[in-house]
């Protein structure tokens, strides 16, 4: 009963108006802000580059962004970089995945992971749209339940990919060559009782 002895006008300050309610926090925007805010390092600092591609959805497991990192597959400001090095707002980073480059700049520094609309507020994306689906040409499906493809069938699928066939590299010097080394094969394996 902390209220007894209290009127409206002792919680508003004596002014004798009633206090303004606080609003209630319903723009997305705001949520999406304050949630990146809470996963960001303590002091505003930085942060591992394969934990941050990795925070704002760009891989979708820290070990996979730290296997980026060891192939060369990212960049900061130009530079390859290793798994450790450290992502400030506004660095640029390339990475290199899934057949496509993404070029990003870091705007907010974030350590968790966070959902897609949150992680999309992170950075600027300046990539590159991604190919259209028909470019992409579709790999030899095959229905289900067909077993293994014969000699025939994979000739077929290397003369539509256009690939050399194993006889399409051979030059007429290797089958010389060939001759020489089974020629040298039978003098040496020859029966010494003869």
């Amino acid at each position: 009963m902390a209220s007894e002895g209290m009127d409206e006008t002792d919680q508003d300050g004596g002014t004798g108006t009633p206090a303004p309610a606080p609003e209630p926090a319903s723009d997305p925007d705001s949520d999406a802000v304050a949630a990146a805010k809470a996963a960001g390092p303590a002091n505003g600092g930085s942060v591992r580059v394969d934990s941050w591609i990795w925070s704002v959805r760009l891989v979708k497991t820290r070990s996979m962004g730290a296997a980026a990192c060891k192939g060369g597959h990212v960049r900061v400001n130009g530079e390859r970089v290793k798994p450790a090095h450290s992502v400030h707002v506004g660095d640029e980073v390339r990475l290199r995945h899934e057949g496509r480059e993404r070029i990003v700049i870091v705007k907010q520094v974030i350590r968790k992971r966070v959902g897609p609309p949150v992680a999309a507020q992170c950075y600027v994306d300046n990539s590159p749209p991604p190919p259209p689906r028909e470019a992409v040409a579709p790999a030899g499906i095959r229905d289900r339940g067909t077993g293994r493809p014969t000699k025939r069938d994979r000739r077929d699928l290397e003369r539509l990919r256009d690939l050399p066939g194993p006889g399409a590299a051979a030059t007429p010097d290797s089958h010389r060559d060939r001759d020489t080394r089974r020629d040298s094969r039978r003098s040496t394996h020859r029966d010494p009782q003869r």
